[in-house]
């Protein structure tokens, strides 16, 4: 039985049910591509890894991008961060992310690439 239920329209013909992480990961993705600031009466929603992503990648940028995914991440009561891998790449950043479902044992690692040629966000 799913503990989350929610709907989509980006991308979906015909069925716009999501279900947990399926769910988490658009709402995820939503966080992920608003830079933060954007959202009008919601000024801590968003992310500002975007900002990271031309900064030369030295262990205090790593970390400042971590601590950003555990923002984000952190604003959604459903999911905990287990982990966070890091990987610098020629045109963006790839991370692996480790999420749990509160209050469950279900897991899932989610890769995410912040594409710095399109300014996107997608999971891989």
């Amino acid at each position: 039985m799913p503990t989350y239920i929610g709907f989509n329209t980006i991308n979906q013909f015909g069925k716009f049910t999501l279900l947990d992480f399926e769910l988490i990961k658009r709402d995820l993705s939503n966080a992920f591509n608003i830079q933060q600031g954007e959202l009008p009466g919601r000024p801590d929603y968003g992310t500002v890894i975007w900002s990271f992503i031309f900064e030369n990648q030295t262990p205090e940028t790593e970390q400042a991008i971590r601590n950003e995914i555990q923002r984000v991440a952190g604003g959604d009561p459903r999911i905990v961060v287990n982990s966070i891998n890091f990987y610098p790449q020629q045109n963006g950043i790839l991370l692996e992310v480790e999420l749990q479902l509160a209050a469950t044992q279900t897991a899932e690692i989610l890769a995410i690439f912040f594409d710095q040629e399109t300014r996107r966000a997608s999971f891989i």
